[in-house]
């Protein structure tokens, strides 16, 4: 069971910081599409939120790691 919880406490993050990643990228990629002259503010702003999704999905690693490990 506890390696079953573990398994859940990385894929469920996982998957939703991908699905979310992938979403948030093609929106970026249409709207610099629409107003070009703003690609520069998009795209800073995309990486910014990107690495908060990304940082998430480590943040949930960490937490399986330490229900692994029983601390």
């Amino acid at each position: 069971m506890e390696f079953l919880t573990v398994a859940l406490a990385v894929a469920l993050p996982a998957m939703v910081s991908a699905f979310s990643q992938g979403w948030a990228t093609t929106r970026a990629m249409d709207n610099m599409g629409r107003q070009p002259e703003a690609a520069g503010d998009i795209r800073s702003t995309l990486l910014v939120a990107l690495a908060f999704m990304e940082a998430l999905t480590l943040f949930a690693m960490i937490v399986a790691i330490l229900i692994w490990v029983k601390v």
